[in-house]
C-alpha cells in the first residue's frame, strides 16, 4: 500500500506526497472580493502540501455571499490571484481553485439580489454577511433559460483561473451550495429536467463539469462531494444511489480527481452517524480518490489508504496552524493548535502568524 509521503499523479499534476491542503475559508480578500497581499504568504507557506486546493472562490457576485471570501469573475481578481500562484509555484508548489456557487446560503445584502437555488426554499439559521450574520432567505428557483447563463459563469472563472496561473480547478458540489441543492431531493423539488429522478438531479453537475472540461481539460479539474452529509440542511432521502450515479458519471468524465468531504460523529464541521459512502463511491469511480474531514494523525490518514478507500487524504483545519504540516506528520512533531477565534479576523493574526517547525524550534 502506498504511504502518505509518496507521490501521486492527479491528472495533469504530479504531486509529491498524499497530504494534500483542503479548502478552507478564510475571508481576506477585499469586499470587492479581490484577493489581498496577505495571501500571497498564507499559500506560499503551505507550498508544501502535496496539493493545495484553494478556499472555495465565486464564479460570480450572485454566487459568492460569504463576506471577503475571493473571486475569479473580474480582471481585478484574476491580476490579484496572479501573485499567489506564481509564489507557490517558485516554493515549488501546486494550487488549483475550488469554484464556488453558494445558492441559497447567502443573503441579499451580500451579492446585490435574491439567492438562487433549485427550487423556492430556504436554509435555517443565518447568513454570514458584511454587517454580521442575518437571516438566510428564501431563494427563488433558476429559471431553466438561466442555466446557460450559469454554465458560462462556471466557463469564465474556469479561464480565469487558468490566466491566473492555477493548476486546475475543483468544482465545489458538496456541503449544501448551488450543485448540492440540485442534487439532493429535499432542496430539488423541481418537476423539470432538473428535479425528480436522479438522473435530473445530477444533470447540473454533469453539465457543468462538461463546461469546466471543455475549457481546462479533463486532467485538471476535480470535483468534491459531500455524500453522508455536512450539508446545511441540505439532505437526500436515499443518498447512496445519488452519489454513487454523481462519481459514475464524473468517473467516465474522466476527471482528475474526486474529493469527498465524510464527516463522522465528532467532525469540526457538521457531525453525522450517517455511514462514509466512500466504499461503496470506490466501487463506481475509477480515478483518484481523495477523502477528508477532520484528519490529524499520521496513523488515521494511513489507515483510510490502507483500507483501499482512499488514495490520498485531504487536511483542513490542520493545515490552519502547521503551514509545514507534510513535515511535521514526516518527522512526529506535535502539531500546534489554531485558534477559532482568528479564522476570519481579516487581518495577519490567525493567518500568516503559524511559525513552520524550524521556525517556533527556534
Amino acid at each position: 500500500m502506498p504511504s502518505l509521503f509518496d507521490s501521486i499523479t492527479l491528472g495533469a499534476i504530479a504531486a509529491p506526497n498524499r497530504i494534500l491542503m483542503a479548502p478552507l475559508t478564510r475571508g481576506r480578500a477585499d469586499k470587492d472580493a479581490v484577493p489581498t497581499d496577505m495571501m500571497v504568504e498564507y499559500y506560499t507557506q503551505r507550498a508544501s502540501a502535496g496539493l493545495i486546493i484553494s478556499e472555495a472562490t465565486g464564479i460570480s457576485r450572485e454566487g459568492l455571499g460569504w463576506p471577503f471570501a475571493p473571486g475569479l469573475w473580474t480582471d481585478a481578481q484574476v491580476a490579484a490571484w496572479k501573485p499567489v500562484t506564481d509564489s507557490v509555484h517558485a516554493a515549488g508548489g501546486r494550487i488549483v481553485a475550488q469554484l464556488w456557487h453558494m445558492g441559497r446560503q447567502v443573503h441579499s445584502s451580500v451579492i446585490g439580489g435574491q439567492p438562487v437555488s433549485s427550487s423556492a426554499t430556504a436554509t435555517e439559521g443565518q447568513a454570514h454577511t458584511f454587517e454580521g450574520k442575518q437571516d438566510f432567505e428564501v431563494a427563488r428557483p433558476l429559471e431553466l433559460n438561466e442555466i446557460p447563463r450559469l454554465l458560462k459563469d462556471y466557463e469564465l472563472a474556469t479561464k480565469n483561473a487558468l490566466a491566473a496561473g492555477f493548476d486546475g480547478v475543483q468544482i465545489h458540489a458538496a456541503n449544501g451550495y448551488l450543485i448540492d441543492q440540485f442534487l439532493r431531493d429535499n432542496a430539488n423539488l423541481r418537476t423539470d429536467e432538473y428535479g425528480g429522478s436522479i438522473e435530473n438531479r445530477v444533470r447540473l453537475l454533469r453539465e457543468v463539469a462538461e463546461r469546466v472540461i471543455s475549457v481546462a481539460g479533463a486532467d485538471r479539474v476535480s470535483v468534491r462531494l459531500s455524500p453522508n452529509g455536512d450539508s446545511q440542511g441540505v439532505d437526500d432521502s436515499n443518498p447512496e444511489p445519488l452519489f454513487t450515479a454523481a462519481a459514475k458519471v464524473l468517473s467516465d468524465l474522466g476527471i482528475a480527481f474526486l474529493e469527498l468531504r465524510e464527516p463522522g460523529p465528532d467532525g469540526t464541521f457538521g457531525k453525522t452517524d450517517v455511514p462514509k459512502l466512500s466504499p461503496a463511491i470506490r466501487k463506481v469511480f475509477k480515478g483518484v480518490l481523495i477523502v477528508n474531514s477532520d484528519y490529524t494523525t499520521v496513523e488515521e490518514a494511513q489507515a483510510e489508504l490502507d483500507s483501499g478507500n482512499a488514495d490520498a487524504i485531504t487536511f483542513g483545519r490542520t493545515f490552519i496552524a502547521n503551514p509545514d504540516l507534510p513535515e511535521r506528520l514526516r518527522t512526529g512533531a506535535p502539531l500546534a493548535k489554531d485558534d477559532a477565534k482568528t479564522w476570519y479576523s481579516q487581518g495577519p493574526e490567525g493567518y500568516i502568524d503559524y511559525p513552520a517547525l524550524e521556525t517556533a524550534n527556534a
